[in-house]
């Protein structure tokens, strides 16, 4: 990419010698021969830090409707309890009218400049809502995963908006279809999802085994971890004094999976301690089969978890509202993998991405388990092979359930269940809130040491109100100094769709194709400096301004971007023509045919203004 500045009416080259510090580095003395502008270029690179904490409300009443007429002060704010000041307040509406794109039309072997067209003043906004839709192919059973399909298609022939982008994805790690507005592509993308089918089938193996019964007897109980001999299971399991668990497996065992019914027979007091009883191989099916359940339960949640974390940081650099719909039957998560859940959760917060469950499963019956009991009698007293198998099975889906919620409303997401109505669920998640109150805050005595800071939301003296509302934020490990803050408020206006007008910003686009599959995309910011607050000392007026252009693809996609810093040591004769004239910036992208959106902000350091301006072009 090439850059250059017209500086004051005249154009100016940046030569390496004249580059200068970045914001927060100390800047050249303001003295006789200091350079009046100097440029510091890098290649944008954000990190997320803590400085303003957003947290957007959705208030409903008690049918459910969106409430819309809350101002600032109707709100109340608590960081870990403690009533804070909300200094930012705005509300985001649902806008149904989109204004109509603007092309550039240039001819093919000339870079022309950009031509009025009919409604040239609308300018084409980026996407500004992007939803990830996770299905979970790993833990869906084929039937689930039939409905599922049927369900997201009819969804799908309704649900995206003109600004609205949407992206498949399955948790064994597949990304299916990136962020598109192509209908057919997402339709193709959901038929083409197979059931994940590696490990052991709970429904029909034999022993019938489920994760949370292996990581019960494996983890909790030490029967097949070690603590009891095989011999001693099965002496346990013949006078039945064995957990019911441990009896059902190894009696299933005998009965079904070893070919012929067994006896359980009495090892001799007297036998030599290696002696294999008849029903020692039983015992050792019911370890092999606990084990391999263990094991492959494990992986499949390593796999669902690192997979939902990569698709957080998929969607975070998206320039929008970050909405996730996770389309699962819930899955188990063990002690080991909280921490792993947790870090999730922190990614998502941290993102500002919202994450929606929908249980698939819908009004969830569970079929009773349909071995003879008759040949090897009940499991415990009073209890029968279907009794303690439906027992199993609703405690696993009451788990499963449990963590879909967890997950929903550690983001201020939200959580759809026990309703066969499975396509107005995936709407209802994936629906834009008629209303957003977003209340900022900036949080203050920071300890910087990444502790979770809980966040509550109150409505004054409104009864019976619904609040969607984020469940909180991590604090960052170290402090924050104004260099990084600015950062991070840069790295906002970047990835979001709002234009930002406290800086003049004009933006203009023109290209020129070098060949089929070439074009050089000339971009050009001009910069209003009547607006920027100077600091005089001396003879010279000094301000820092950061620009950073952004290039998107139709779908909002981030492809590239630079940074550029300017750093102003103006006299005041220069200053007074600089601010009749401006500054432009001028960037070149080398691009391939194809429609893109440029993002450009501005940012003052001495005033702390802001300016953001998108332009859509239409290379053909």
């Amino acid at each position: 990419m090439r850059h250059r500045i017209v500086f004051a009416g005249a154009i100016l080259t940046l030569a390496l010698s004249s580059i200068g510090p970045a914001p927060g580095e100390q800047a050249p003395s303001a003295g006789t021969n200091a350079p009046e502008i100097a440029s510091h270029e890098s290649p944008v690179t954000f990190s997320s830090k803590v400085n303003l904490v957003q947290v957007p409300v959705v208030v409903r009443d008690a049918q459910g409707r969106a409430v819309g007429n809350l101002k600032k002060e109707d709100f109340q704010l608590f960081d870990k309890g403690k009533l804070q000041l909300i200094t930012k307040f705005s509300v985001e509406r649902t806008d149904k009218t989109e204004p109509s794109a603007v092309k550039d039309n240039k001819d093919d072997k000339t870079a022309q400049a950009d031509a009025p067209a009919a409604g040239a003043n609308a300018t084409p906004a980026l996407p500004d809502r992007y939803i990830a839709y996770v299905v979970d192919d790993v833990h869906l059973k084929s039937s689930d995963l039939l409905q599922t399909r049927r369900a997201m298609n009819r969804h799908l022939d309704e649900a995206l908006d003109a600004k609205s982008r949407a992206a498949i994805f399955i948790t064994s790690g597949r990304v299916v279809v990136d962020f598109t507005d192509d209908r057919e592509k997402l339709h193709k993308a959901v038929d083409s999802i197979l059931p994940w089918t590696s490990g052991p089938d709970y429904e029909h193996n034999c022993p019938h085994v489920t994760y949370s019964e292996a990581d019960y007897l494996t983890n909790q109980t030490t029967y097949f971890s070690g603590g009891y001999t095989d011999v001693e299971i099965a002496n346990l399991v013949l006078n039945s004094t064995a957990d019911s668990l441990v009896i059902r497996i190894v009696r299933e065992v005998q009965a079904s999976c070893a070919g012929q019914p067994q006896s359980l027979v009495q090892v001799p007091a007297n036998a030599p301690a290696n002696m294999l009883p008849p029903n020692e191989p039983a015992v050792r099916i019911a370890k092999t089969a606990v084990r391999e359940t263990l094991d492959f339960g494990n992986r499949d949640i390593t796999i669902s978890l690192g997979t939902l974390k990569d698709i957080v940081r998929r969607i975070s650099v998206m320039p929008g509202s970050r909405t996730m719909v996770l389309v699962s039957p819930g899955f188990l998560l063990t002690k080991d993998f909280r921490p792993a859940e947790y870090d999730v959760l922190d990614r998502a917060i941290r993102a500002n991405v919202t994450v929606n469950t929908i249980d698939m499963r819908g009004l969830y019956t569970v079929a009773g388990w349909t071995s003879d009991a008759s040949q090897t009698g009940p499991f415990v007293a009073g209890s029968t092979p279907a009794g303690a198998m439906s027992q199993s099975a609703i405690s696993d889906a009451s788990q499963a359930s449990d963590v879909l919620g967890e997950l929903a409303a550690g983001t201020g997401g939200t959580f759809f269940q026990n309703d066969n109505g499975l396509k107005e669920g995936l709407a209802q998640l994936a629906a834009r809130p008629e209303v957003i109150y977003v209340l900022g805050f900036s949080p203050d005595s920071l300890k910087d040491d990444g502790s979770f800071h809980a966040l509550k939301v109150r409505i004054g003296n409104l009864q019976n109100m619904m609040l969607q509302v984020r469940k909180g934020y991590w604090e960052p490990n170290h402090a924050i100094d104004p260099a990084e803050a600015a950062r991070d408020e840069i790295r906002e206006a970047v990835f979001s769709s709002d234009e930002i007008r406290d800086i003049p910003l004009d933006l203009q686009t023109k290209f020129f194709k070098s060949g089929d599959q070439k074009a050089e995309l000339t971009v050009t910011g001009h910069l209003d400096v009547g607006t920027l607050r100077f600091q005089k000392a001396q003879d010279r007026n000094s301000d820092t301004v950061t620009v950073v252009a952004g290039l998107f693809d139709a779908n909002g996609n981030f492809i590239s971007g630079l940074e550029r810093v300017l750093n102003l040591r103006l006299r005041d004769q220069t200053l007074a023509g600089v601010q009749r004239s401006g500054i432009t910036v001028k960037e070149v992208f080398h691009v391939a045919p194809g429609r893109y959106v440029i993002r450009m902000v501005v940012r003052d350091s001495e005033g702390k203004a802001m300016g953001s301006r998108n332009k859509g072009v239409d290379i053909q």
